[in-house]
C-alpha cells in the first residue's frame, strides 16, 4: 500500500524538517522528543517544563510546525508540564495520514495522547485549528478538559470568505506559479497585520511551496453540541484576523459556550506579534492561576 503523503516532493520534505529542528534549537527552553501509537497513526510529541508541573496540553495551528506554536507559549513553560503533538497529517514528524475535524476523531486522537501519560483531565491551549481541535474534545469527551484557552479559534465562525479569496487564496495562487516574494509578503502581512518575523515568513513561504494544504477547517461547533461541557473557557480574539474575525466570533462564542469565563480582544491579526503575545500570556497566566 502506497503511504499518503503531504509533501510534493521528497526536498520540500527535507526543507520543512530542516525548519523544524531549527526552531526546536532557537527555543529558550529543552524539549524532549517522544513518539506515541495511536489508532490514528504515529504521533510525534515535544514535552517540556518541570516535571511535577501541572499538565498542559498545547495544540498547533494548522499548516505550521510544532515548535513555531509552541515558542509562542513559551513564558508558561516554567510553571507547567507542556505536551504538545505534532498535529496528524500537517507539517511535522507525524504521520501524515488526514483525520476528520468534524467528527470524534481529534477527540479520540487526543484521548489516547493523555492516557499515555496518565493524564486524567488537563488544561489546553489552542490557536486557530488547534482551538478547532480542542472544540471536538469539548463535545465528544468534555470530561477530560479541566479549561481550555482558545486563541484566534476556528470551529466557532468563519470570517468573509470574499475577503479571503482576495486577500489570501489569489496572491497564494500568484505566489506558487511565481515564487515572488511580493506575494508571499502580501500574504504574511495580512495574516499578521504587518508583523511576521523574517523566520516564520519563510517557513510559511516554504510550507505553501512544498505541503498539500489541508483544507477543511474543523466543524463550527454548534450550542447543543456543548451541552454537557462547562468548563471554565477563555478566547482571545484579533480585530484583524483574516480568518477568524473577533468581530464574528464574539456573539456566536458567547452564545455556544456556557461557561465563557472571558472574551480578550486585541487589535492584531491572526498570527500575533510579539508585543500581543506578551499580552496573550499575561492573561493566559491570570486565567490558569484563577481556574486551574
Amino acid at each position: 500500500m502506497i503511504k499518503k503523503t503531504i509533501y510534493k516532493s521528497e526536498e520540500g520534505r527535507r526543507k520543512i524538517t530542516q525548519h523544524y529542528e531549527n526552531y526546536i534549537k532557537s527555543l529558550a527552553f529543552d524539549v524532549e522528543q517522544i513518539y506515541i501509537d495511536t489508532s490514528f497513526g504515529k504521533t510525534h510529541m515535544l514535552v517540556s517544563g518541570p516535571v511535577e508541573g501541572k499538565p498542559l496540553f498545547i495544540l498547533q495551528g494548522g499548516n505550521c510546525i510544532n515548535p513555531m506554536t509552541l515558542s509562542w507559549f513559551s513564558p508558561l513553560i516554567e510553571t507547567y508540564r507542556i505536551y504538545a503533538p505534532d498535529t496528524i497529517g500537517h507539517p511535522g514528524y507525524s504521520d501524515e495520514n488526514r483525520i476528520s475535524a468534524k467528527d470524534n476523531s481529534f477527540a479520540q486522537w487526543i484521548t489516547e495522547l493523555m492516557n499515555y501519560f496518565n493524564i486524567e483531565k488537563c488544561a489546553f491551549i489552542g490557536p486557530s485549528y488547534g482551538a478547532g481541535i480542542i472544540l471536538r474534545l469539548a463535545v465528544f469527551m468534555p470530561n477530560k478538559i479541566d479549561c481550555s484557552i482558545l486563541v484566534s479559534p476556528a470551529g466557532i465562525q468563519l470570517g468573509s470568505k470574499l475577503e479571503m479569496i482576495k486577500n489570501i487564496l489569489l496572491p497564494l495562487i500568484l505566489f506558487n506559479t511565481t515564487s515572488s516574494e511580493i506575494y508571499l509578503n502580501k500574504i504574511t502581512n495580512i495574516m499578521s497585520a504587518n508583523s511576521m518575523k523574517e523566520m516564520d515568513k519563510q517557513i510559511i513561504g516554504d510550507i505553501f511551496k512544498y505541503i498539500k494544504l489541508e483544507q477543511e477547517m474543523p466543524k463550527l461547533t454548534e450550542k447543543k453540541e456543548l451541552i454537557n461541557y462547562n468548563a471554565p473557557t477563555l478566547i482571545i480574539a484579533g480585530k484583524k484576523d483574516i480568518f477568524f474575525p473577533e468581530s464574528r466570533l464574539n456573539k456566536v462564542a458567547k452564545e455556544i459556550i456556557s461557561n465563557l469565563t472571558a472574551f480578550k480582544t486585541f487589535d492584531m491579526g491572526h498570527f500575533p506579534s510579539e508585543y500581543y503575545l506578551i499580552k496573550i500570556n499575561d492573561e493566559i497566566k491570570d486565567f490558569l492561576n484563577n481556574n486551574y
